[in-house]
């Protein structure tokens, strides 16, 4: 079992401003959303579990090590990360090595990091790109090459930071369906998100974020049905939410089915 277990995590840039106070969490089985406003240390806290930065006090353990006793490039072969601008991952000329970059990088033979990277590039639809110049194509098109990327590399944790950025309906069922088969695979799946309605219906876990601090851990359903909390952070309950508060209807209702399973039940009892 794939796990990350952090203790006490604090980080600054700087001596006078503290970014994450204390942070403990357990992540492991469930896959699992990251929530907060602009500035709350979301990106900042994956950063530190992908070994970008090191925290200024506290630890980060993975599956029982420390994650200060790997290199970056060591824990790369266990932790993948898809930045939220995929300009800030993608250098290379043509998209199918920049899919294989990330498998060679961490050992795999030129063979199987192909193989990897079509793979890949047939989870995000990007199958007859190969070829082309990654910068000739749209950003939502750049950001699948990005998750196809760090698909490739098969790693134990895979972290998106905002993966439906520019996406369309077509573009967010994909991205879907990636997260379950992930889960399914046994991996452990983290995401920063500003969608509540996308974190509501895929994530089974969701962490909310307020300056610097975890304001609210728990199942997604519960954690958005806290009004309470979700405004202490400056946040909105998913929309399938508001449309039944707002038409009487009770209940906890995460996604668009459930709520019209909920109003045809209403109509026809």
């Amino acid at each position: 079992m794939t796990e990350l277990l952090i203790n006490y995590l604090h980080f600054s840039y700087t001596k006078d401003m503290e970014v994450l106070k204390g942070i403990d969490l357990h992540l492991k089985d469930q896959t699992t959303a990251i929530v907060g406003q602009n500035g709350a240390g979301k990106t900042t806290f994956v950063k530190l579990l992908k070994g970008l930065l090191q925290p200024t006090e506290g630890a980060i353990q993975f599956n029982g090590s420390n994650t200060k006793d790997y290199t970056a490039a060591n824990l790369a072969e266990h932790i993948g990360m898809v930045f939220q601008n995929p300009n800030d991952q993608i250098f290379k000329s043509k998209v199918l090595n920049e899919v294989m970059f990330g498998p060679l990088n961490i050992g795999q033979e030129e063979n199987e990091a192909r193989d990897k990277a079509l793979e890949a590039l047939k989870k995000v639809g990007l199958e007859d790109r190969l070829e082309k110049n990654p910068y000739d194509l749209s950003l939502s098109e750049r950001k699948m090459i990005s998750i196809a990327a760090v698909l490739a590399m098969d790693t134990d944790v895979v972290i998106f930071d905002e993966p439906t950025m520019g996406q369309d309906f077509a573009g967010k069922e994909r991205i879907k369906e990636i997260i379950s088969e992930l889960r399914s695979l046994g991996k452990l799946v983290l995401c920063i998100l500003h969608d509540m309605d996308f974190a509501a219906e895929v994530f089974e876990r969701t962490i909310v974020f307020n300056q610097g601090n975890v304001l609210l851990d728990g199942s997604t359903r519960d954690v958005f049905s806290d009004e309470n909390v979700l405004e202490q952070a400056f946040l909105e309950q998913p929309h399938v939410m508001q449309i039944a508060k707002n038409i009487g209807l009770d209940g906890i209702y995460t996604t668009e089915s459930e709520l019209v399973a909920a109003l045809e039940r209403a109509w026809f009892d």
